[in-house]
């Protein structure tokens, strides 16, 4: 095995921010459906829902209050120690919530009636609480592991979870409570004056580089997934929820590509678009972007673009659109918002795809030059900005990638590496585990099973939820990185595009080899 040289301070930076977003991902996206059956409910039963009903509208309140805060503390809690982290998680942030309503309700005793706060609902509160709670609960069972006298064990496991989950709720109900009513203050009226100025839409500017760098999630599921849960609750709908989902960028520069591109990225931007448009898997258009830096710009001028609509005319969504397909924007749409919604997407998409096509026709011909030289750029800049070239009939293959262990060169750099070790169970990791990684799991599965190779498993994870049974990982190549340091002694294996690497073809050819002997 070799090993991967020391990371630089910037790309140390990234990987941790990285890193963060996903843990903020892996408390939120499971808990996902809860989130879309309280959307449903809001936009049905609410008075200014589809089929207005006073007593099922009664299931609003409580459900985002209570129920959801209490899954995404349970979820973050397991995700630190096990079903005994959870269930501590879940306690403690009971206390966060109820401290948060007692706070509220002092200050609303000395407002009049008409300038009433409403409640706080506590999803960064669950974010802080759950794996607070499950760590420090871990921390304890350490100091009497092992000391326990026998017949005692469950006795003091019971008691001492009990314990620290009453302690933990105290903790919620002063400090935590105290702090995130501030924080969902300070953002909320951040947000009011980025509305009333008209300046929301420079958002985008955040959030579209942050995309494609795999860095939207700590924006995304930290504060604009609850301050958009927080102001649907109050209003019905939420434009928060478009800032990052709406698929219409995305789109926009696939299309572009397929028209004006060339080579590999021309060649499989229909197919992108498509899965991205509609299978809402954005992931898959950022090494388009990172071929030409330049073509951000084209994704922020849609963004804006997007959002403006939405601000001009209304739009928003009941509940987060996950994933960012159209079918999952429409889906959570708000009653009266269709209008506004459709036409955000549609105009994101064409301003993108006009800055995107008059930036690749105005460096179509060297490109072409570069192809006719038999060089093909498409590239990932996260890590490395400058053109990574290969043979124009091997592009992907022939990228340089950032991880020492990945394919060399073309047709023999996998096996140099994956040689020494048996390959048995290969594992697809991306942030979430659900979207981009399920799809290139799937292409490589069918491969092995069409090459008639039996006893290799192919399964997708989140990066966080890597371990040793790997034997070999296949990420992105801005994720590879995260992925190394969560399973260390696994084969690492980077692609530009979970699509159609033919890398696939590489880690087949070398499994077969091991499985049948190369027959």
């Amino acid at each position: 095995m070799t090993t991967a040289s020391t990371p630089t301070q910037g790309r140390g930076t990234r990987v941790a921010v990285q890193r963060f977003g996903t843990f903020l991902s892996g408390m939120i996206m499971p808990n996902i459906p809860a989130l879309i059956a309280w959307g449903i409910i809001t936009a049905f039963f609410i008075p200014v829902g589809w089929t207005p009903n006073a007593d099922l509208a009664t299931l609003v309140g409580p459900m985002i209050h209570y129920l959801l805060p209490i899954l995404i503390a349970y979820t973050a809690g397991h995700m630190v120690y096990g079903v005994r982290g959870g269930v501590v998680g879940a306690i403690a942030v009971l206390g966060a919530i109820a401290g948060s309503d007692l706070l509220i309700a002092q200050f609303n005793e000395t407002q009049p009636a008409d300038n009433q706060l409403g409640q706080i609902h506590m999803f960064i509160g669950a974010m802080i609480m759950g794996p607070l709670a499950a760590y420090t609960m871990k921390w304890l069972d350490r100091l009497w592991d092992g000391r326990i006298k026998a017949g005692f064990e469950m006795l003091v496991n019971m008691f001492s979870a009990g314990i620290w989950g009453f302690v933990m709720v105290v903790v919620g109900f002063y400090p935590v409570a105290w702090l995130v009513n501030g924080i969902m203050t300070v953002l909320g009226n951040a947000v009011k004056w980025l509305v009333e100025t008209n300046l929301l839409p420079l958002t985008s500017i955040l959030i579209e580089p942050a995309k494609v760098f795999f860095l939207n999630n700590a924006i995304n599921h930290g504060v604009l997934t609850p301050l958009g849960t927080q102001q649907a609750a109050e209003e019905g709908k939420s434009i928060l929820f478009l800032l990052e989902a709406n698929p219409g960028p995305g789109v926009g520069l696939l299309l572009a590509f397929t028209i004006f591109g060339i080579g590999a990225a021309r060649a499989s931007a229909p197919g992108a678009a498509v899965i991205q448009f509609l299978g809402g898997i954005h992931e898959v258009y950022f090494p388009y972007a990172l071929m030409k830096p330049i073509l951000i710009l084209a994704l922020i001028a849609g963004g804006m673009t997007g959002v403006t609509t939405n601000m001009l005319l209304g739009g928003g969504l009941v509940a987060p659109a996950a994933p960012g397909s159209i079918f999952a924007v429409l889906f959570q749409t708000a009653r009266d918002s269709y209008v506004a919604v459709i036409l955000s997407v549609v105009l994101s998409a064409a301003v993108t795809f006009v800055i995107a096509s008059i930036i690749l026709r105005a460096s179509r011909k060297r490109d072409l030059a570069a192809e006719e030289a038999g060089l093909d750029t498409f590239e990932s800049a996260v890590s490395q900005t400058e053109a990574n070239k290969g043979k124009s009939s091997a592009a992907l293959a022939g990228l340089r990638s950032e991880s020492v262990d990945d394919v060399a060169a073309a047709g023999v750099g996998a096996a140099s590496v994956l040689t020494g070790k048996q390959v048995n169970n290969i594992v697809f990791a991306c942030d979430a585990g659900m979207g981009s990684s399920a799809m290139g799991a799937s292409v490589l599965r069918n491969k092995i099973k069409k090459a008639g190779i039996e006893g290799v498993t192919v399964v997708n994870k989140a990066i966080a939820n890597l371990d040793a049974t790997a034997d070999l990982i296949i990420t992105q190549n801005q994720l590879t990185d995260r992925a190394r340091g969560q399973a260390p002694n696994a084969i690492h294996v980077s692609v530009d595009n979970f699509m159609n690497s033919p890398k696939y073809d590489e880690v087949v050819d070398l499994v077969r080899e091991q499985h049948h002997g190369g027959a």
